[in-house]
């Protein structure tokens, strides 16, 4: 018996390893994706920042860095104006100015938040280069997703001292027997961004895990 088919086997096994298991880095495909993400998530959010400020309030709302941080509260920056209800008791548009990070975390701290982010913005390319592999779609989607949001939101604050806000979800809605919103927070798409991409990063990991484990019980 000839024993050249399996030899055929073995050959596309092999070569079809190193491409599996080929890093991102070298990866035309991967690349690609990753830069394109970032690409349409920045600029989905600057857009969507530019259309709310220009027109929610009725009157563009512009403002430069210096007054921004020579103004407080923020809030004086931002005509009075009434949300716009996309769906009620589900989402609205206002604008607000956050000083902070997500969800209005450490006020007040822009070059801190500057410096945090650029850290993050090369970690994040640095797990991209070192860490995944050419087929970990998943983990590409979501670096790009959090590469985006935050160079989102280094824009705002590195231009204007702030970060520009106005997706308000589950307005007015309280907690039972309570004066308390349910979700007090408004927040751009940026934000958005960055929790999807998180999300996506640990799927992904879960994924590599239970992959891992499968593969220890074959073996066995």
């Amino acid at each position: 018996m000839s024993s050249e088919p399996t030899a055929s086997v073995h050959r596309e096994h092999a070569a079809a390893t190193p491409m599996a298991l080929r890093p991102a880095r070298r990866s035309i495909g991967a690349w690609m994706l990753f830069l394109g993400v970032i690409a349409v998530g920045l600029a989905s959010d600057l857009w969507t920042k530019y259309w709310a400020f220009g027109t929610i309030a009725g009157t563009p709302v512009t403002f430069t860095r210096e007054q921004a941080l020579a103004t407080s509260p923020l809030s004086l920056l931002i005509p009075p104006h009434t949300p716009r209800v996309i769906a009620p008791n589900l989402l609205n548009f206002t604008l607000v100015l956050n000083p902070g990070a997500v969800f209005g975390i450490g006020a007040g701290r822009v070059g801190f938040f500057i410096v945090v982010t650029v850290i993050a913005v090369a970690f994040g390319l640095g797990v991209f280069v070192l860490a995944t592999r050419a087929r970990d779609r998943a983990a590409h989607i979501g670096l790009g997703l959090i590469l985006a949001g935050g160079l989102g939101n280094l824009y705002d604050r590195f231009f204007y001292g702030c970060v520009r806000d106005f997706i308000h979800p589950l307005p007015r809605v309280r907690w039972p027997g309570s004066t308390r919103e349910v979700w007090p927070y408004v927040s751009n798409v940026a934000d958005a961004l960055l929790l999807i991409g998180i999300v996506l990063l640990l799927w992904h990991a879960w994924r590599s895990d239970t992959g891992r484990d499968v593969g220890v019980e074959a073996k066995a």
